[in-house]
């Protein structure tokens, strides 16, 4: 056997050890995939990826061709995102609204895989995920000019769901006419409360009338059903080309860093998986003086950083008040289990409401 030779028969073996590696690595892949749709979380893993590379690289023992070796690790990983995207077509997702709302395009880009489905509230959608009918619901929580979304929060006290994962996605109002309509023979704009109150200034320097729509997506469709050409919708530039619309103005809201978060919610909770592991933590305290400040005090005291306290009325108790907290740190480490024991000792009730790493921006690429 000649060097040639004796060279492609180590190639063969190695392909067939490759063969068998590959066939289980799928495997593992395949678990990962159901892991996931589980728990509600997107398939791209910027931070993974960057680990496996960063990690294997340097076990690589020569110099030469290791930058081949990270380009073959890199695309095996698009295989294996292929393939997770093959296996979670059928996965199912809620949200609130129509087609072209903007936790639908949310929910599209974070699941585009997925098969979406609109609910006409937010509790729908959420109770479609308690029930199993979806595996996951993309629901706002809180915009950058609004504030939070006191509907979603409630649910997120009351319910059983699980938030696994928090996205920030900036939004853009556009005012949208049927054909043929212009600017200057808009007299009525139709939007959601929040997106006029956005483009106020925008609306009131024109001395136009509003209407109020469930939300924007939906008054979109108003418009176009209606033929009018002197009523315009104030939405996402999506919706235009979903409904039939022209762009008539582009980027009409007040505050141009205007953002909603959006909170993805499963039954199956996500554990901590790293050191920029944040958790949600809601609870009311008890009727004693100075009860809050002890509560956030002991967050202190054991070295968890606090980034937002936001409260909210306990429905049907006069003048009870839960807290929302988004906590940086491990709670489910030992510093963190003592943490809870002490903050329990100052509260009434007290609930991890799920886990995620870092707020991951849905803007368009």
């Amino acid at each position: 056997m000649n060097q040639l030779e004796q060279a492609r028969e180590t190639i063969n073996r190695v392909d067939r050890e490759m063969a068998m590696l590959f066939e289980k690595r799928m495997e593992a892949v395949r678990s990962v995939a159901a892991f996931k749709q589980e728990r509600g979380l997107p398939i791209f893993d910027a931070e993974r990826e960057k680990d496996v590379i960063a990690r294997n690289s340097v076990a690589y023992p020569d110099e030469e061709t290791r930058p081949f070796y990270v380009s073959f690790l890199q695309e095996l990983m698009g295989i294996s995102k292929r393939y997770q995207h093959r296996l979670l077509e059928g996965m199912h997702v809620a949200y609130s609204g129509v087609e072209g709302a903007f936790a639908d395009i949310a929910a599209r880009r974070i699941f585009p895989d997925a098969t979406h489905t609109g609910y006409p509230n937010f509790a729908a959608a959420y109770r479609a995920v308690e029930c199993g009918e979806c595996e996951c619901a993309v629901l706002p929580i809180e915009n950058s000019y609004a504030g939070v979304v006191g509907q979603v929060m409630d649910l997120m006290f009351e319910g059983d769901l699980f938030v696994n994962g928090i996205y920030t996605l900036p939004v853009t109002q556009n005012l949208l006419g049927v054909p043929g309509a212009s600017v200057q023979g808009i007299h009525t704009v139709v939007s959601h409360p929040q997106a006029l109150a956005q483009c106020a200034e925008y609306i009131r320097a024109r001395g136009w009338k509003t209407v109020a729509a469930q939300n924007t997506a939906i008054a979109a469709q108003q418009v176009a059903a209606g033929r009018d050409p002197g009523v315009a919708a104030i939405a996402s530039m999506e919706t235009a080309a979903l409904y039939g619309l022209e762009l008539l103005d582009h980027d009409i809201n007040e505050s141009h860093t205007n953002t909603t978060k959006f909170a993805v919610f499963s039954r199956v909770e996500r554990k901590p998986t790293s050191d920029e592991s944040k958790f949600l933590l809601l609870f009311t305290v008890n009727d004693v003086a100075g009860a809050l400040a002890k509560a956030i005090n002991v967050l202190a005291d054991y070295g968890f950083n606090m980034k937002a306290l936001r409260s909210r009325p306990v429905r049907e108790r006069a003048w009870q008040y839960y807290f929302y907290i988004e906590v940086e740190g491990d709670e489910t480490a030992e510093n963190g289990r003592s943490m809870l024991n002490a903050l329990a000792a100052e509260c009434e009730t007290l609930k991890i409401a799920g886990h995620y790493t870092t707020e991951v921006s849905l803007r368009k690429r």
